[in-house]
């Protein structure tokens, strides 16, 4: 992912890459400092985080039944 999201005003869709840590070093410390400043992309920040963590708790087996 190269796309230039440092102006963005706001970072939802750069969230998903960002806490996988998929990002480019130019795109993820914009989308940090972004965080720092925005209540509601940090609220969604932590939406993703959760959502993430309870995938990793299925198994092969649970996502096909």
């Amino acid at each position: 992912m190269t796309a230039d999201r440092g102006d963005d005003p706001h970072v939802h869709l750069l969230l998903g890459a960002y806490v996988l840590d998929a990002l480019e070093a130019e795109e993820s410390g914009p989308v940090a400092r972004h965080l720092q400043r925005c209540g509601a992309c940090a609220a969604a920040y932590v939406e993703v985080v959760e959502a993430l963590s309870l995938l990793a708790l299925l198994n092969v087996d649970d996502l096909l039944e």
